[in-house]
């Protein structure tokens, strides 16, 4: 990378480059360790099962790509010279660190309770941050006074139509699968919380498209790239936990999928470093023509 990029934060340490290269070592660490440790073994009463420390570190990983995305989008509402809508990272942030303390509370409930974690404490965070975050992108795409063409609403029309279809078949649980006994409140909620995800799920995958569409090319656009990739992983990452929870007995989390949800924080992340760096040298360029 050039200079620029090494300049970006006053300290080396934090410079976009180190940030980037960071995030994505941290992405191909999260797959590796998916990959080699997923697996379930027999456990003591004979039913297979994924290791605690397994559980706990795959939780690690999220937590640590969340709380890093919140910590960033919140510096870009800080700084004074972002090229964006500064409301836009403060939803993100808030969005982020939600999503950080609600992956906590699932942690908590699932690991050291022994409990079912759906629903919880968590899914409190969780709705708190589909609804910022939902709103942040609506708002960036209202800002942007984004035009498509027919041809991109096509898209669009054809992903929401085939994101609704995947969400509805498999949100509908089949009657050979039983569930594990849950507190009455719980039974009660659960349906409410499924539909609000999935609803939600759908909603980002569209607006997630007309980023992508609307921001396709160019080196100022490749923030919001990484932001829609983010919802995108997102959306597939719950689409595969709505399945397992859904089609397969007694699910314990840590599939191999679910790294899509480790991947939506270090994207969310890089966006908002990749906004912050592009801001700062248009703001560095507009000061060199006044003095020139």
């Amino acid at each position: 990378m050039s200079n620029t990029y090494k300049n970006s934060y006053p300290s080396t340490l934090f410079s976009t480059q180190n940030i980037v290269l960071a995030s994505l070592g941290w992405g191909v660490l999260t797959l590796l360790y998916f990959l080699l440790f997923s697996a379930e073994v027999p456990s003591s009463d004979g039913s297979l099962k994924r290791a605690d420390w397994y559980i706990i570190g795959t939780n690690i990983f999220e937590a640590v790509a969340y709380l890093g995305a919140g910590v960033l989008c919140l510096r870009n509402w800080r700084s004074q010279v972002l090229v964006s809508n500064r409301n836009v990272w403060l939803l993100m942030g808030i969005g982020m660190l939600s999503f950080f303390l609600g992956g906590v509370f699932f942690g908590y409930t699932e690991i050291v309770l022994k409990q079912e974690p759906f629903p919880s404490i968590g899914d409190v965070f969780f709705v708190i941050t589909y609804i910022v975050v939902g709103s942040a992108m609506i708002l960036a795409v209202a800002s942007r006074r984004i035009k498509l063409e027919s041809w991109q609403w096509i898209i669009i029309a054809m992903i929401a139509i085939c994101g609704s279809a995947l969400a509805w078949l498999i949100s509908n649980q089949p009657a050979g699968v039983e569930k594990d006994k849950v507190e009455e409140w719980a039974v009660q909620i659960a349906p409410l919380l499924n539909w609000f995800y999935v609803i939600s799920d759908v909603l980002l995958l569209i607006i997630a498209t007309a980023l992508l569409l609307a921001f396709w090319g160019g080196r100022v656009s490749l923030s919001w790239r990484m932001i829609a990739a983010a919802a995108f992983s997102l959306y597939i990452a719950d689409m595969w936990q709505k399945y397992a929870t859904t089609w397969i007995q007694n699910y314990q989390s840590g599939g191999i999928l679910e790294v899509f949800y480790v991947w939506s924080g270090v994207l969310f992340g890089m966006g908002a470093v990749l906004e912050y760096d592009a801001s700062l040298n248009r703001s560095r360029r507009e000061r060199s023509k006044k003095r020139a």
